[in-house]
């Protein structure tokens, strides 16, 4: 894709890493962009409290690089409590108490790998070894949960999945829940391996079909099949 000088001038204002930038280009300079930039800057203005900090709106993409991506774990929007979210589908900052969904995924994380739960809800250290968190909406409105949805947000995270899909080869992508799911339709399953469950929040996994998935084992497993290094879960204490 051909820049001009302005669009190029566009493109350097985004605090993206550079392997997404330069593969979403066409997006980031798109209307539906502008659009929901333009929707974002009326939230602010408006004084409305938005999550996670402008600073880390894009955490999962600048932690997780294009090419260092091996697994994806597709989450719905960002938590809409105080310093809860930060980026990083179903992740919250560290001294903050575990939400309901991810202390359901360290059940799964026992039972699977036998790793203990750790004290935090901090998933970073995932994200740095290949694993983006990538939520489908990147912002919220503090208290005011699925409030940035169908502004834009979705096709921009369509573009991140058709990217992956697209360059990459042998991704992990973990679908839990019918959102999630309908979202990965996309996926093409002979160049990756789709793996789907029930969505951990507790009204989801205590009907049965998230417990005992398996995922993390599943992933493992499938990315040394592949020659690829597979991922520690096991989080610091």
């Amino acid at each position: 894709m051909q820049l001009t000088e302005q669009e190029q001038q566009k493109l350097n204002q985004v605090r993206l890493d550079d392997s997404w930038k330069a593969n979403l280009a066409e997006f980031l300079l798109s209307p539906k962009m502008q659009q929901l930039g333009h929707f974002l800057r009326e939230e602010i203005q408006a004084n409305k409290v938005i999550y996670p900090p402008n600073s880390l709106i894009f955490n999962a993409l600048n932690t997780t690089p294009l090419n260092q991506v091996k697994v994806v774990i597709l989450g719905q929007d960002p938590y809409h409590g105080p310093n809860q979210a930060h980026g990083l589908s179903f992740s919250v900052q560290k001294g903050v108490t575990l939400p309901p969904s991810l202390r359901n995924i360290y059940h799964e994380l026992r039972t699977d790998l036998g790793i203990d739960t750790p004290s935090h809800g901090d998933l970073s250290k995932w994200a740095e070894q290949g694993v983006l968190l990538l939520n489908s909406v990147l912002t919220v409105e503090a208290g005011q949960p699925t409030s940035h949805q169908k502004q834009g947000w979705e096709d921009f995270t369509d573009n991140v999945i058709d990217v992956l899909n697209e360059q990459r080869e042998h991704v992990v992508f973990i679908l839990w829940g019918a959102y999630a799911q309908r979202k990965g339709q996309r996926i093409n399953q002979e160049k990756h391996l789709v793996l789907k469950a029930a969505h951990p929040s507790p009204l989801s996994a205590n009907r049965g079909g998230f417990f005992g998935c398996k995922v993390f084992s599943k992933s493992n497993n499938y990315l040394k099949q592949n020659g690829i290094e597979p991922i520690d879960w096991q989080l610091d204490a």
